[in-house]
């Protein structure tokens, strides 16, 4: 027989036909079966998180800090690590003797408990009569939350008319305990229930979003389960607030990659009858951007390890974790479930196979993005520069935003009985009284340290005694001096009297002195936090910049995204100004909310104009980047303004935390990202990639249907809406 005659390869029979079918059903289904299985084993994790968090902020501090040598120090002056709580009572009447005996008496019992590392000190009269104080020195050995907690029952039977509160750091830390207590329920309650409401919206489907849902608990899982080995193992420092941000970031993550999963394989469903075969290729497409969003994040927040702060070092690795498994979740679980459910996961609204020029079900061409697609290629320049204007005078409010730190006693949004306690602290006695500066300094240069302590801000300052002689106690040929300081521990003019306090002990020669407490830790706190602004911001949009450099293979579109998304937090900050200054009363923020803000921002508003991009850049090799733009936007729209909504709305949950912080980040990132998403994305970056043309891939072009030049040649070369979408 001829070469020519070969007969060509016979059809495959119904019996290989099964066969392959049961292989398509297989790899889903062991997926299936191993992220069931592995959520039974990690789900519990999420709630023992709270057993391996640290929330004393000494331990946040790196070893080179001055308060932190001060506190390791200590150790040569006292076997225990106390933190100071204050019993406040008063009596506007006058305090009688009912009300010293009560107190001497609950406190000396109280002693001799575990949780306490030194007697109490018996009640200390005001100068006015009508208020005592009881310095009680907590073991920081045993959860302190615990003792305050136990306290503050016996202290609820005090006589009648007095009125007797816990407060103090002690007091600020069991109330900062009770804040985060719960955390894990509530936060992923909350965010699920929105996740959930938002979902059925968008797919008007009851199943899907329980299988989105299903899936970001299972990230959840597996992200909880890696953070508590680390943690546990002493690797990272984890506490409430990554804890929260984990949580949210995860929910948030995880469903924004759902959403482009979701989208790309019903879009395949209209053209390919078999759910398999429709998969794989949503998969393939959606594949990159999700990785390069995911890979985006992950590098950004990993440049919180720059940080000084053990607090944002820990962050960092803990939110990495997250988006890592809510990408292996989204790409693995979610894509096997959809695959086994095929078109039955979209019920009641199953996609159909539908003719050319259709997307999702419906004519694309009469969509709201296809609307705002045709207003765009008739008047580019009117939607970039409107939204131009808008955006720098939002930020021209960013100078306003008071982001130099807030007292701790200021961190809660709702009334607490140690900012009640210290209220009333300073009403009656020295407001730094029971939070003293703690200097230690060489024995032989006493004197002329003690000289130095007399300045504004500085009530006293004494040399702790020795037991057995009284004369000031010397450990190594050091010695250890207590100052009271006229204002609050946790104000800014404490803090202000510690730095001049510092600026006086180190012309002192030969004292080689150093101050620690309360107050120097926050001072040290809040400079470190100034200072790793400064440095991981720039590293942030660098390692962005490379990441979008490598994705879309240009140098002028990362520099251009990267303007659009740096604009955009300062106009989100801008407005935050607004809102915290002038609507919300807030006393000020934490010196690193706008760090926080900044990397999450960036990393994650970067997220929708690489899925707008990364389309366009598609489409530009077939109709040319004019008009591949704007057909990225029609058939992009829909999915990552959900996306946005779902982020922005689980970024917004963690207000339910009732803590400054959380609060000021939530407001920060939910503006921020529906800003991203609703005009960034939306308008002004389709509108200049429309008005510039191929030029924006600068050096390189994909384009093929302008042959790499910059403009069309006449005006007959553009192509309608109506036509691109067909």
């Amino acid at each position: 027989m001829a070469l020519t005659d070969t007969p060509s390869p016979e059809p495959p029979g119904p019996d290989h036909s099964r066969a392959r079918g049961r292989l398509r059903w297989i790899l889903p289904a062991l997926l299936l079966i191993g992220w069931l299985a592995l959520g039974g084993v990690a789900g519990p994790f999420a709630g023992k998180l709270s057993e391996v968090q640290v929330n004393d902020s000494a331990s946040f501090l790196p070893a080179s800090a001055e308060s932190t040598e001060v506190q390791e120090l200590q150790a040569l002056f006292t076997d225990n690590e106390a933190l100071p709580a204050i019993i406040v009572a008063e009596r506007a009447s006058g305090i009688t003797a009912e009300d010293a005996a009560f107190l001497q008496q609950t406190t000396a019992e109280a002693s001799g408990q575990p949780g306490y590392a030194a007697p109490p000190s018996p009640p200390i009269p005001s100068q006015d009569g009508q208020a005592l104080q009881v310095i009680v020195p907590l073991d920081t050995t045993i959860d302190v939350a615990d003792t305050v907690e136990q306290l503050r029952d016996n202290l609820a039977r005090a006589p009648d008319g007095l009125t007797v509160l816990v407060t103090g750091p002690g007091g600020q830390a069991a109330d900062l305990g009770e804040a985060f207590a719960g955390i894990d329920g509530l936060l992923l309650g909350v965010a699920a229930t929105v996740v959930i409401i938002i979902l059925v919206i968008v797919y008007r489907s009851p199943l899907l979003p329980f299988i989105v849902v299903t899936s970001a608990i299972l990230a959840l899982s597996l992200a909880s389960f890696l953070v508590y080995l680390l943690a546990d193992a002493g690797t990272l420092t984890l506490n409430g607030q990554s804890q929260g941000s984990l949580f949210i970031l995860v929910f948030g993550a995880a469903t924004d990659y759902a959403l482009l999963l979701v989208a790309r394989y019903r879009e395949e469903l209209h053209h390919h009858e078999d759910r398999f075969a429709a998969m794989a290729r949503a998969w393939k497409a959606a594949l990159p951007p999700i990785a390069a969003s995911a890979g985006t994040v992950i590098a950004g927040v990993l440049c919180l390890l720059l940080s000084d702060l053990n607090s944002n070092r820990g962050l960092g690795p803990v939110a990495a974790l997250g988006i890592v498994a809510s990408f292996v979740a989204t790409m693995t679980f979610l894509a096997a479930v959809l695959a086994l459910l095929g078109r039955s996961a979209f019920w009641p609204y199953r996609p159909r196979l539908e003719p050319t020029g259709t997307a999702n079900g419906k004519d694309a061409s009469r969509s709201v993005w296809a609307k705002l697609a045709r207003r765009i290629e008739a008047r580019p320049r009117r939607y970039w520069v409107v939204p131009l204007i808008g955006l720098l005078a939002l930020a021209a409010f960013l100078p306003t935003l008071r982001a130099d730190g807030v007292a701790q006693s200021d961190f809660f949004l709702l009334p607490v009985e140690s900012q009640q306690g210290q209220e009333v602290l300073e009403q009656h006695f020295d407001a730094g009284t029971g939070s003293p500066v703690i200097i230690i300094a060489e024995a032989e240069a006493l004197d002329p340290v003690l000289a130095a302590t007399r300045i504004d801000g500085i009530a006293d300052a004494t040399a702790t005694p020795d037991p057995a002689t009284g004369q000031p106690l010397v450990r190594d040929g050091l010695v250890r001096i207590e100052a009271t300081l006229t204002d609050a521990a946790d104000s800014a003019a404490a803090e202000s009297t510690v730095r001049d306090l510092r600026s006086g002990l180190a012309s002192v020669e030969g004292a080689d002195a150093l101050v620690g407490g309360q107050t120097a830790l926050q001072l040290d706190t809040n400079d470190t936090s100034a200072r790793d602004r400064t440095v991981i911001i720039p590293m942030v949009v660098l390692v962005v910049f490379l990441i979008l450099a490598m994705l879309l293979r240009s140098l002028l579109t990362p520099l251009f995204l990267m303007a659009t998304v740096v604009l955009s937090f300062a106009a989100t900050l801008g407005a935050s100004a607004l809102v915290f200054n002038h609507v919300l009363g807030f006393p000020g923020a934490d010196p690193a909310i706008p760090l926080f803000a900044f990397v999450f921002l960036v990393a994650l508003g970067i997220d929708y104009n690489i899925f707008l991009m990364t389309r366009a850049r598609e489409e530009a090799g077939r109709i040319g980047t004019r008009d591949g733009v704007l057909r990225a936007l029609v058939v992009t729209g829909g999915v990552i303004t959900s996306a946005g909504i779902v982020l922005a709305a689980t970024f917004a949950a963690l207000s339910v935390i009732p803590l400054l912080f959380l609060a000021q980040i939530a407001f920060i990132v939910a503006f921020g990202v529906l800003l991203d998403a609703l005009i960034v994305r939306s308008l002004l970056v389709p509108a200049v990639v429309r008005e510039v043309g191929p030029r924006i891939w600068w050096p390189g072009s994909p384009d093929r249907k302008e042959g790499g030049r910059h403009r069309f040649d006449k005006e007959s070369d553009r192509v309608t809406v109506d036509q691109l979408l067909k």
